[in-house]
């Protein structure tokens, strides 16, 4: 299992200690380092900075918005930074959800979510192979643009750069169950935004018919100290905002995630109490259990004896999150 650096989006500005602990990761061994977007940084802006300030981690996004960018978009920046980086770069893309994309990027949520994926994902496959101009007559893309309030004079086109690998990896972020068995089959690899190494069944059925040499590479808080309910506190805060105020009440796909992991109530509470405005509640009322099955945080012992069960899963990848260098060191030294 490789470990791998999460750096996610910023808050109200730059993170300063970004570049150092990506710099720190490197010289550590870590595999990789990621990046994010929400509704503030972008994803691919970060990664380059980054790439420009190291030599061999691998670079990726988890994840780049598809909403953000049409497919083709997307690949200019995926080739682009591929290029600049020597062949480090790895694309992670995710949907997010109908509040985000409709009211952040103007633009209707797909009706059929696996379908607007499915097209997105052959799209940017189509620029990296560079084999033929890009074509598609897709239900959510099209490729060239025949609408009605079109001119008509589209034509298909192949990128002008020669991308540097037609293989460059793809990895989805998917939670629902079809989503992910879909992720299986048109991309590189998945993004599980929970993984509890504890439930494994839960996605056991969606990744019955994993391909050779796919990743999977969720994400995981990592802290070591000494108190482990005041460590827990970020876990929960997260969980909180990403359950209670990351979709509507009748559609978030997060929220939905938890119930199916076994806490259905909790999940239904959270979400109650953060959008009647009882933001503190809410985040209270994440379990514990729940918070610290998904994350890393303890002592070093305790850590250890934990990371013992992400290692005898199906987990490639491990994607830490992680507040300082120490932990870094004491990861990669206990994955050694």
């Amino acid at each position: 299992m490789r470990l791998g650096l999460a750096l996610g989006y910023w808050g109200r500005g730059p993170n300063p200690n970004h570049l150092d602990l990506a710099t720190e990761a490197e010289d550590l061994g870590y595999a990789s380092v990621w990046t994010a977007e929400a509704w503030g940084s972008d994803a691919f802006t970060p990664l380059t900075w980054i790439a420009a300030h190291t030599s061999r981690i691998r670079l990726g996004t988890a994840i780049a918005q598809m909403s953000a960018r049409t497919p083709t978009a997307t690949a200019m920046h995926a080739l682009t930074l591929d290029h600049l980086s020597g062949g480090r770069m790895t694309l992670g893309l995710g949907l997010s959800g109908p509040q985000v994309v409709e009211g952040w990027y103007g633009r209707p949520f797909p009706a059929s979510p696996l379908t607007a994926t499915r097209e997105y994902v052959d799209v940017v496959r189509q620029v990296l192979r560079r084999e033929a101009p890009v074509a598609l007559d897709g239900r959510f893309h099209h490729h060239p643009y025949l609408g009605e309030d079109g001119t008509g004079l589209g034509k298909p086109l192949k990128p002008i750069t020669h991308p540097l690998r037609a293989d460059l990896p793809i990895l989805l972020g998917a939670e629902g169950p079809r989503n992910i068995a879909q992720t299986t089959r048109i991309a590189d690899g998945w993004l599980p935004l929970y993984w509890s190494p504890s439930r494994t069944d839960v996605y056991r059925a969606s990744l019955a018919d994993l391909p050779e040499g796919f990743m999977i590479a969720p994400m995981a808080r990592a802290h070591v100290c000494e108190d482990v309910a005041e460590g827990l506190l970020p876990v929960k805060a997260m969980l909180g905002f990403y359950i209670g105020g990351m979709g509507h009440a009748a559609r978030n796909f997060h929220a939905d995630l938890m119930a199916r992991m076994g806490y259905e109530d909790e999940a239904r509470r959270i979400q109650e109490l953060f959008l009647a405005g009882r933001k503190e509640e809410a985040v209270l009322a994440v379990p514990d259990a729940f918070a610290d099955e998904i994350s890393l945080i303890g002592p070093r012992e305790r850590i250890a004896e934990r990371l013992d069960l992400w290692r005898k899963g199906p987990v490639t990848d491990l994607l830490l999150t992680t507040p300082d260098p120490h932990t870094l060191r004491v990861l990669a030294e206990l994955n050694a």
